[in-house]
């Protein structure tokens, strides 16, 4: 049963209860009026809009799994820390490569054979290593604030 419909029964039932009181104590009352409260107000939702074109794929993809806005935003600060979205991104002296920093890159093969130059190939096997790994972004994020490294 929606609000609406809740308040109006109940409007209905005291509207009734009250006519039939006023009518037995006294026939001079005066009549009974009810209105119905309505509001057209609606939640304020921030609105994310990312300007980088990555971290629309990215935000995408959270979007998919029901992740919630927090952990896009610890996805985000990990990823702005280990390349900056991005996905050309190589580590010299490691060898990490990509947008999540795979290590070694060829790691991300298995999400697509496009992982050198395809960001969202390098996003879902991100994703798919920080949920295998911690769970959830804020997670990673937690790990790479403790260690400098996830």
């Amino acid at each position: 049963m929606n609000s609406k419909r809740a308040l109006s029964s109940t409007l209905i039932s005291v509207t009734a209860f009250t006519g039939m009181v006023t009518t037995a104590w006294a026939e001079s009352a005066p009549p009974v009026k009810t209105r119905v409260w309505t509001t057209s107000t609606q939640p304020e939702l921030p609105a994310i809009r990312p300007a980088n074109k990555n971290k629309k794929i990215a935000l995408g993809h959270v979007v998919q799994r029901s992740w919630t806005l927090r952990e896009f935003h610890c996805l985000d600060n990990l990823w702005t820390r280990e390349s900056n979205w991005n996905h050309r991104a190589l580590n010299r002296s490691s060898g990490a490569y990509g947008i999540p920093q795979a290590l070694p890159a060829g790691k991300m093969r298995g999400a697509g054979h496009d992982w050198r130059s395809n960001p969202e190939t390098q996003i879902r096997w991100g994703l798919a290593y920080i949920k295998g790994r911690y769970g959830r972004p804020c997670g990673a994020w937690g790990h790479w604030r403790s260690h400098n490294w996830y």
